[in-house]
């Protein structure tokens, strides 16, 4: 009996000190679901901290000047539910947009919401640039409900096909290419010509 007794008590002080350490334990690790990382711990493929920018890549003019007018065109079938582009081509949800770039932003008789009004200015290559990309961030409580185009390729595609269809606004000129800073071309001749001395030298032995 005794012996019984010894081991139920063994097994309920086992037992509490397991509860014990259960409950500290989960004090210890707990964490609020509702909370997140400031930062994540391990860098992620397509994930761009909010204090680092995205890579901006080859500029706007770069990448008119080889612009796909026909992709550019396929592009614009993610705009054709709302808008038309023909000319004389009636409004739809959204306005008409032949002959669109150079004309002023809002212009029109379309019901434009006041905040792409209160924007001003010209459709240039890169405010149409910055509205495609990003319809809510170039004007901030618009109408429109579109997501914009995250790749700058495809932009500069639909900027050429827009641009097409009644605009005809000149390219801008790209940005020239840097010249090598002084020294730098007699030092890649040099290193050049020593590459071609070592296999004579080497043929020569």
């Amino acid at each position: 009996m005794s012996d019984s007794n010894t081991i139920a008590g063994w097994v309920l002080g086992a037992g509490i000190a397991a509860l014990g350490l259960s409950i500290v334990s989960g004090k210890y690790f707990h964490a609020d679901k509702t909370e997140h990382l400031e930062e994540p711990g391990y860098a992620i493929a397509g994930v761009v901290s909010s204090e680092d920018g995205a890579d901006e890549g080859p500029a706007l003019a770069t990448l008119l000047a080889s612009a796909d007018v026909a992709a550019g065109e396929k592009q614009f079938s993610k705009c054709g539910s709302c808008h038309t582009i023909n000319a004389g081509g009636a409004a739809g949800i959204g306005p008409n947009l032949h002959g669109v770039m150079g004309k002023g932003i809002a212009s029109g008789s379309f019901g434009y919401s006041s905040a792409l009004q209160e924007v001003g200015g010209n459709w240039t290559w890169e405010q149409m640039d910055a509205w495609i990309a990003s319809p809510r961030k170039f004007a901030n409580g618009t109408s429109m409900s579109f997501a914009g185009i995250g790749n700058a390729e495809d932009r500069a595609a639909l900027l050429a096909y827009l641009n097409s269809q009644g605009s005809n606004l000149p390219l801008p000129e790209a940005p020239a290419e840097e010249a090598p800073a002084e020294g730098e071309d007699s030092e890649a001749a040099e290193g050049e010509a020593a590459e071609a001395e070592a296999p004579a030298e080497a043929a020569a032995q």
